[in-house]
């Protein structure tokens, strides 16, 4: 057997470090330590930096950081999309995950905080039950998904599969993506980007000019964030209605569930200041008209005057918002009238609408001062304006006030943390991705969340490969489901059928449903999928995995199945796996 290259994982992290080379969501929610080891896989891989020789950055160095972050996410819109398909990464069950994860987490917190194991969100949020949302109400109460997330590798293997023109992930390779590609790309270093998680949702908030939030492949702005479109409602909805569970930085994390943080305690004070700050603003006639854009209901109270063939006219306001879906022309700006005049005369009346507010006497009203919504008289200055006889007026500025100011719930909002800050990610700005690669080896020594990298970046000869076969053997659903009803000369077949290429370069392997989905794989990886079906059928069975520089041999129940490799690889490796 090959003497190890490096250190071998103790038994106590082999299911965290295992976890590194599957991420589903439920992992990275037990193990927060997984996040930022993913953003590092991806600053490893040559797939982002190969991006730098794209036309579309041709000339990116005379951009401002800005303007480069906007062309990086139309990149991103034009070769990704959002990708949540129950059946992509195959399911499981509740109970069997509980039980896993049972000597890390207990049951009962778990299910509290986590989307798959009964949390259900803010009411307001989630008016449709959790299951039937996702597709998931036509299995069985316990089954789930296990939602992985995707190295950049694994998105761009989308493309092999079948309804798929272009590569795909979820939110959280969404976010791990677009945080490497503005180091690699745009220049940000860092630690200006934090990472951030919710039970339904994962985004980055940028620290850039007013702050920037990824959003799946999509980018909010703090203009954007106020404007009321459908967009930015769908932007806001995670922080405005679930619990931050996990910030994570390149000087470290901090989880709504542990009591030790190990982020910087400065670098999570400026989260939490510039965060905050890009969720709130002043009121202002504007931000008035937004919201009631993305309030439907609240529209009926109010009326716009407006000047038509010389005479006054009045226009219920939810006929402006409505047209607005057909110019580009906003009620909320001063392309009001422009779009008022597009209008046709009879959608307008020829006396005032009962019970309705005029919302022309706002841009005045806004200009005799500031209107503080935490100032009581201000409040009830603002509230004599709001004589609206369907709606409450306390009810109007309570739901302006929480659109002008969101408080994200965080991480410490219940209980105090102990800050024990570790060792942070060293990569300043400006590194070749071989000096990366060089410094993220330096350092994995003192830092877990540089070795995990390597775990995430399925680096074989980098790495104690154990984890990688452990993580292949007990969680491949969809390579065991698929080849289910198949006899062993089928699968066989099927294997050495697929392309005989890897979707990763080099000593890095895909896991056994990675092979499945993308239809193609190297020789070793090819046998592992192997291993993990015909494991799945005899739990009991031992077996060794044995890969040379051209051959891979699964030996199985006595027989030997050779697949040729490129990878290189000199592994010895026996199933169970000696701990």
């Amino acid at each position: 057997m090959n003497r190890p290259a490096y250190p071998p994982v103790s038994a106590a992290r082999l299911e965290e470090v295992s976890s590194a080379c599957t991420l589903s969501d439920m992992e990275i929610f037990v193990f927060p330590s997984l996040l930022y080891p993913l953003v590092l896989a991806n600053l490893m891989s040559p797939r982002i930096w190969a991006w730098r020789d794209d036309p579309w950055f041709a000339n990116f160095p005379k951009l401002t950081p800005y303007r480069r972050i906007l062309r990086l996410k139309q990149f991103i819109m034009d070769h990704y999309a959002f990708n949540l398909d129950l059946e992509t990464w195959g399911l499981t069950t509740q109970d069997r995950e509980m039980a896993r994860f049972a000597p890390f987490i207990p049951p009962e917190t778990i299910a509290r905080s986590n989307a798959l194991f009964g949390y259900e969100g803010d009411q307001f949020y989630f008016d449709l039950d959790i299951r039937r949302h996702f597709g998931l109400d036509k299995y069985k109460r316990d089954v789930i998904p296990y939602w992985k997330t995707e190295t950049v590798e694994a998105m761009d293997a989308f493309r092999h599969m079948p309804g798929h023109a272009v590569g795909a992930g979820e939110c959280v390779s969404l976010s791990t993506l677009y945080a490497a590609a503005l180091y690699v790309l745009c220049g940000i270093p860092l630690d200006d980007i934090f990472l951030v998680a919710t039970p339904l949702h994962s985004q980055n908030f940028v620290d850039v000019h007013d702050g920037i939030l990824t959003n799946n492949r999509r980018l909010v702005t703090k203009a954007m964030w106020f404007n009321g479109t459908e967009l930015s409602t769908k932007a806001r909805r995670a922080l405005e209605h679930e619990q931050v569970t996990i910030v994570s930085h390149c000087s470290g994390w901090i989880h709504v569930v542990y009591p030790e943080a190990g982020i910087a305690p400065d670098a999570y004070a400026r989260f939490r200041d510039k965060l905050g700050a890009f969720a709130r603003t002043p009121v202002a006639s504007e931000i008035l008209f937004n919201f009631l854009r993305q309030s439907p209901a609240r529209q009926k109270c109010f009326q716009i005057e407006h000047a038509c063939c010389g005479k006054r006219r009045w226009l219920p306001a939810e006929a402006a918002y409505a047209f607005e879906n057909s110019c580009s022309y906003k009620v909320s700006d001063r392309t009001r009238d422009k779009l008022l005049a597009e209008m046709d005369e009879d959608d307008f009346f020829a006396e005032p609408l009962a019970d309705r507010i005029p919302l022309n006497k706002f841009d005045d009203f806004f200009k005799q001062g500031h209107v503080d919504l935490d100032n009581e008289d201000d409040r009830r200055r603002l509230g004599l304006e709001f004589n609206c006889y369907s709606s409450n007026a306390c009810e109007i500025i309570d739901e302006l006030r929480a659109f002008c100011h969101l408080e994200p719930r965080w991480p410490d909002a219940d209980a105090a943390k102990t800050f024990v800050p570790g060792p942070r990610i060293d990569l300043p700005p400006g590194l070749t991705r071989e000096e990366i690669i060089a410094a993220l080896e330096a350092q994995r020594g003192d830092n877990s969340v540089a070795d995990l990298a390597f775990y995430a970046f399925r680096d074989l000869a980098r790495t104690d490969p154990r984890p990688f076969l452990k993580a292949a053997i007990e969680r491949s659903p969809v390579c065991v489901e698929a080849a289910k009803t198949l006899e062993l000369p089928m699968i066989l077949a099927c294997l050495r059928e697929m392309e005989d290429e890897s979707i990763y370069d080099t000593t890095r392997a895909a896991q056994p449903d990675e092979v499945w989905n993308a239809h193609r794989g190297d020789g070793f990886e090819k046998a592992v999928t192997l291993a993990a079906i015909l494991h799945a059928r005899s739990p009991a069975a031992p077996f060794t995995l044995r890969a040379t520089s051209e051959t891979a041999t699964l030996s199985f129940d006595g027989k030997e199945y050779a697949f040729p490799t490129k990878k290189g690889l000199q592994l010895d490796l026996a199933w169970p796996l000696s701990i």
